[in-house]
């Protein structure tokens, strides 16, 4: 007897994907976000790929794992996906000293971010 199966959050026709500690900060993977949303697939694939942002190949990996989730687990159309949400929330911040003059200290940020992806399949017009 294990705990009841928890309710889907998304519409029938919707997928996602969660990539969490990605090592930049927020407000740079959201450029990088802005770049896919409301784009299909396969062109915001293609956006991705000639990027030349850094962030950019795992922005890709997380579309791609959305894909992979409409096709594999909600038997969803891939030609018919269209990226319907891509946002970004802030994660942890590492803390590190750097060294100043007069044996002062000064506190560097490393910020992570997560990011969500959620692809829907859309019915085109006849």
């Amino acid at each position: 007897m294990g705990k009841p199966q928890k309710e889907r959050t998304l519409e029938d026709n919707e997928a996602k994907a969660v990539t969490r500690l990605i090592r930049i900060s927020p407000q740079k993977l959201n450029l990088v976000a802005q770049l896919i949303r409301g784009k299909k697939v396969d062109r915001a694939l293609a956006d991705l790929t000639y990027s030349r942002k850094r962030i950019a190949k795992d922005v890709k990996k997380t579309l791609e794992s959305a894909i992979a989730n409409a096709e594999n687990n909600h038997d969803l159309d891939v030609d018919a996906l269209v990226v319907s949400e891509a946002y970004v929330g802030k994660n942890i911040v590492m803390k590190r000293i750097q060294a100043r003059a007069r044996g002062r200290a000064a506190r560097i940020l490393k910020p992570f971010s997560q990011m969500t992806v959620v692809v829907r399949q859309v019915e085109e017009p006849a």
